[in-house]
């Protein structure tokens, strides 16, 4: 094997290592962002509820 060749398949494989840890920092971003959005639409939906059962309790009085 020529020293071109090791130098290009040390390449390769630096280059798909990093590419690897690119692409789990991605998912990471997804399943945070996917969580996130999913967290802040129950709150949002209990803060509604939350309200309306605050609003007829206020009616009866």
């Amino acid at each position: 094997m020529s020293s071109g060749m090791s130098n290009f398949i040390l390449f390769a494989n630096a280059w798909l290592s990093y590419f690897l840890l690119f692409l789990i920092f991605i998912a990471a971003m997804i399943v945070a962002g996917t969580v996130g959005v999913k967290i802040r639409r129950n709150k949002d939906a209990k803060a509604v509820l939350e309200e309306a059962a605050a609003g007829s309790s206020n009616e009866n009085v």
